[in-house]
């Protein structure tokens, strides 16, 4: 599957290690220099800025899509190659989703991982077949891929929804395995 455009969910802040927004930076890098459009939030702050701008500085693609009303809350960024606004937060998944043939995760809050869980539960019950991946910067998602497995231990999961995450902690390796991304097929709910 090439990956023309990904939306990648990530947070507003900065977090309290300074490795987070240096891999935003890295990332939005490495989108530009592959020619792979960013799909993202349509902020100027936090990761979600220093990805946007770093893709932008080395003359990538970025779309923003952001909710009317966090446009003053969340500060949109106004130099972007084009600004979605929409009425709420399911338009904003929803075009996210639209435009984008991969999503990623980088570090961030509750509305990265709330996010992320609605495409990767999308992949689950076949609305899409599109790769869903973690960076996992630092380790910063073990204790998710932790409860994810304990979720599978406890029979509220089935495992092979695992395949549908791709987890690196390297920026390359994961766009490679996203790349190769074969989607588990299923003709019944499980």
């Amino acid at each position: 599957m090439k990956l023309n455009s990904l939306a990648v969910f990530c947070g507003s802040s900065t977090g309290k290690n300074s490795m987070y927004v240096d891999y935003a930076k890295k990332f939005g890098e490495k989108l530009a220099s592959s020619n792979r459009t960013l799909v993202y939030g349509g902020a100027q702050v936090g990761c979600m800025g220093a990805l946007a701008d770093s893709a932008l500085h080395h003359g990538g693609e970025v779309i923003g899509v952001i909710p009317k009303k966090l446009i003053d809350v969340e500060i949109a960024h106004n130099h972007l190659t084009q600004l979605y606004v929409v009425e709420t937060m399911h338009e904003r998944k929803a075009k996210m989703a639209e435009l984008a043939n991969g999503f990623i995760a980088l570090p961030g809050g509750a509305g990265t991982l709330e996010e992320w869980f609605e495409v990767f539960t999308w992949a689950q019950l076949g609305y899409h077949q599109k790769p869903c991946g973690l960076l996992n910067i630092n380790g910063f998602f073990d204790p998710l891929i932790s409860m994810l497995n304990h979720i599978i231990d406890e029979g509220f999961m089935n495992p092979k929804y695992n395949d549908l995450i791709i987890i690196d902690s390297d920026i390359n390796d994961l766009l490679e395995k996203m790349e190769h991304y074969s989607p588990t097929t299923t003709t019944k709910w499980e």
